[in-house]
């Protein structure tokens, strides 16, 4: 019984796994972060690069390149 005790008592002192959910919500945040910040990003760059295609098909003469 005393073995079954201080096994109970070293499990509810035991902060492993807690520690472990920590670092893991920590994780999903920054990974949320990121995705939401390059997304933005990403969207600027098309615009950008659309930007410069639409002007190097009119300097072209027009009709010559396809921007999408």
């Amino acid at each position: 019984m005393e073995k079954f005790m201080f096994a109970v008592k070293r499990f509810l002192r035991d902060e492993e796994g807690a520690t472990a959910i920590e670092y893991g919500l920590i994780a999903a945040l920054i990974s949320i972060v990121m995705l939401v910040a390059l997304t933005g990003v990403g969207q600027g760059i098309q615009q950008t690069f659309t930007a410069v295609c639409n002007a190097l098909d009119t300097a072209l003469g027009g009709g010559v390149l396809t921007c999408a």
